[in-house]
């Protein structure tokens, strides 16, 4: 009829609120690993690489300088630790986290990344380089250890890992294995 209004009642939309408006979606933040130091166990850092174009640019004695004022940071909070201490594990500050691993033979894996992003536990990425570590470096008979870290397959590895956190294929657990792209030649 002509003068009536007529009620229709509106499904529920899930994306939209009370009033009918659309919602902001919420973003995942994007991970954000910066750097990765490797410092052997007197000190000397023989493998670095930065993982993100936000990661500062350093030359190669800058990062020398930071490999080794790490360790000896290490190796001095592992001392005046009230308790039993193996060192700086963890060292958050506002603008980025720090983390470490230290294996059984005193080698050091340090990862850093941005601060205030979702991100997977650091420790559990630590654990996976130290894997692509063990099988593309430690296997490599032209390494010499505590010697600086020239292993391509490395390297790939260790991008191909990074990159698949950055563009969000892990959540947090070991993924797929990034040695059924690369795998080992033997001779």
């Amino acid at each position: 009829e002509p003068g009536k209004q007529r009620w229709t009642a509106r499904r529920a939309d899930p994306a939209r609120g009370r009033r009918g408006r659309r919602r902001p979606r919420r973003r995942r933040a994007r991970l954000m690993f910066l750097q990765l130091l490797i410092i052997n166990k007197a000190g000397g850092l023989i493998y670095n690489q930065n993982l993100a174009p936000a990661a500062p640019n350093l030359g190669s004695n800058d990062w020398l300088r930071i490999g080794s004022t790490f360790h000896s940071l290490h190796a001095i909070a592992a001392q005046v630790a009230p308790i039993v201490s193996s060192g700086i594990e963890k060292l958050e500050t506002e603008t980025f986290k720090l983390q470490c691993f230290q294996t059984l033979t005193g080698l050091k894996f340090v990862l850093t990344a941005a601060a205030g992003q979702v991100q997977p536990s650091l420790d559990v990425v630590l654990r996976q380089i130290y894997e692509l570590y063990a099988d593309y470096v430690l296997k490599n008979p032209f390494y010499e250890l505590e010697m600086p870290i020239r292993c391509d397959l490395f390297t790939i590895h260790v991008t191909q890992l990074i990159d698949s956190y950055h563009a969000g294929a892990h959540h947090g657990g070991p993924g797929p294995s990034a040695k059924a792209a690369y795998p080992m030649r033997r001779p």
